[in-house]
């Protein structure tokens, strides 16, 4: 398999979780400005979105968006603690943090990001909803290791991801301890910390 990444970008989350689950792969890192692969190749042909993560397969198959790759590879384990098993409630419950998190905290971030040309207004508006998020997660990770309770999914994974973005807006997360301790649990897993080292990030404290 290959993983088409850029440093701390979403992709990150899948890189998380090949780590996590075992996978042997191969890292391709993208510039998402140039929209070119490290070797040159122009990325719009292996991903005409031009977004990553994209997870190539062994038989040239393509999947893209994070959601439905970090699924994908736990499906392909028959026992992993990354997941409660399909059909099951718990999985249920699983699906929807991640949809939470792509739709409320993923998204959230983009007009923060984009704020010269989506206007304050909108930024101001997107800074009240991650406000809103936070509240939400933080609420509901009290007294929790992780989202599902005990066992770190790949929802952690991806909402880690989400939340290592709030100091490239300059937002401020000490008003929620809970997601810094979440952070920092996190960021010490052995795995977590080997894809960072993969990635250049490292060095960058991960709340």
């Amino acid at each position: 398999m290959k993983l088409y990444y850029s440093p701390g970008t979403c992709s990150l989350a899948t890189h998380i979780v090949l780590n996590e689950a075992g996978y042997a792969y191969e890292l391709v890192k993208v510039d998402l400005k140039t929209k070119t692969t490290e070797n040159g190749n122009d990325f719009t042909l292996i991903n005409s979105k031009s977004s990553v993560p994209v997870l190539e397969l062994d038989n040239g198959e393509v999947i893209t968006e994070v959601v439905a790759i970090v699924q994908y590879l736990v499906d392909q384990q028959a026992e992993t603690p990354l997941a409660p098993k399909a059909g099951t409630l718990e999985r249920a419950r699983l699906h929807e943090w991640l949809n939470f998190i792509a739709t409320e905290v993923h998204k959230t971030y983009s007009p923060i990001f984009h704020a010269a040309q989506v206007g304050n207004q909108a930024r101001d508006y997107s800074v009240q909803k991650l406000k809103d998020a936070f509240d939400f997660v933080a609420a509901r990770l009290e007294g929790k290791a992780f989202l599902m309770g005990t066992q770190f999914t790949i929802a952690d994974a991806y909402l880690y991801t989400t939340l290592r973005w709030h100091k490239g807006i300059n937002f401020d997360l000490s008003n929620w301890p809970v997601l810094l301790d979440y952070m920092q649990r996190i960021a010490l897993r052995p795995k977590v910390q080997a894809t960072l080292m993969a990635e250049g990030l490292l060095d960058k404290k991960a709340a």
